[in-house]
């Protein structure tokens, strides 16, 4: 069974879900490489983005590159958070037109993701992120807004609830489709248990049965076992996969290979290796070298987690200064 969002056909539902400081182009493109079919930006704060074109100047624009849209990437969307719903939809004018500072698409955004879901305490603190999930009325305007701002297809991410005593997912999801919403993905936990304990898939379920909208599962899914429970447990309609890509983006070669029934062969420690220059590569060629080894420190520490010598490998890499001083590190786990 396909996936459908507008005119975007999926034919496996695997999306690589949005992660501040990690989701970068870079990881984005490692992760099609292995069979993601959708992918989400990171965060794009719709009032710095807003702000940064009224100030006129280009070097403000440093919301700009967050919005970036590569040739190769279609059925990319790009996620605001705000709470703010004349923001939110002049952010999201802004995202569709393509026509701000420092804009740079190759083709145009396939959606509109406003996040709802974020638990970090500057997001939900300032009021936005998973915080809005305690204000159905100011979200429900802040979807309406952007629906009506963009002919985009416009979905939202959110979480079980705030707490354990306040798990309204159903409602809230209910509430979003109602005004305007295409697609509700949730992670199922709630914003005060963060990333554990485990996800409950009941939530999910819980969801499905309260909107008409294609509904996305999202937590724990880190291998294909995990997917077949959360389908079973959930009836969802697509799968968006997070923290179990890091270091591993053969998850979604995994997760395929499981929905066509065919067997998966894990990758060797070259291959491993292989894949992590290669991205060490991308990210210096995007960022430049102080900044790509630097970002790249924590991706190469989760691609040979667990891998002999991996340890010293990784502690080695945190200190390392150069792309080539990287390279060595990780050719070395192959001797």
């Amino acid at each position: 069974m396909a996936f459908s969002l507008g005119c975007i056909q999926l034919r496996h539902r695997l999306m690589l879900a949005p992660m501040a400081g990690v989701t970068d182009y870079a990881f984005r493109r490692i992760c099609r490489t292995m069979g993601a079919e959708y992918t989400v930006s990171e965060m794009i704060s719709a009032k710095a983005l807003v702000y940064e074109q009224r100030s006129r100047r280009p070097e403000a624009a440093r919301s700009a590159p967050l919005a970036a849209i590569r040739p190769e990437e279609h059925n990319h969307a790009l996620q605001l958070f705000g709470s703010d719903p004349d923001f939110m939809a002049e952010a999201a004018r802004l995202l569709e037109s393509g026509e701000y500072l420092g804009a740079s698409m190759a083709e145009p955004p396939a959606a509109i993701d406003i996040n709802m879901g974020c638990p970090v305490p500057k997001v939900a603190g300032n009021g936005e992120g998973s915080a809005l999930m305690r204000d159905p009325e100011r979200a429900a305007a802040i979807v309406r807004a952007v629906s009506d701002a963009v002919s985009l297809p416009v979905t939202v991410k959110i979480r079980s609830g705030w707490d354990e005593n306040s798990i309204n997912a159903p409602e809230f999801a209910r509430r979003m489709a109602d005004a305007g919403a295409a697609a509700i993905c949730i992670h199922a936990r709630t914003r005060k248990q963060m990333y554990a304990p485990s996800a409950d898939y009941n939530v999910i379920a819980a969801v499905k049965a309260a909107v008409d909208v294609p509904v996305i599962g999202n937590g724990d899914i880190a291998s294909a076992a995990d997917l077949r429970r959360m389908a079973e447990i959930s009836g969802c309609d697509g799968y968006m996969i997070g923290r179990g890509a890091q270091g591993n983006p053969w998850l979604f070669a995994e997760l395929a290979a499981a929905l066509e029934g065919r067997e998966f062969v894990p990758p060797s420690t070259e291959e491993r290796v292989a894949v992590a220059a290669e991205h060490l590569r991308l990210l210096v060629a995007d960022k430049g070298e102080s900044i790509g080894v630097r970002e790249a420190r924590k991706h190469m520490a989760w691609y040979i987690h667990s891998r002999p010598g991996s340890a010293a490998a990784r502690a080695a890499i945190m200190q390392a200064e150069r792309t080539e001083e990287m390279l060595q590190i990780l050719s070395g786990l192959l001797a």
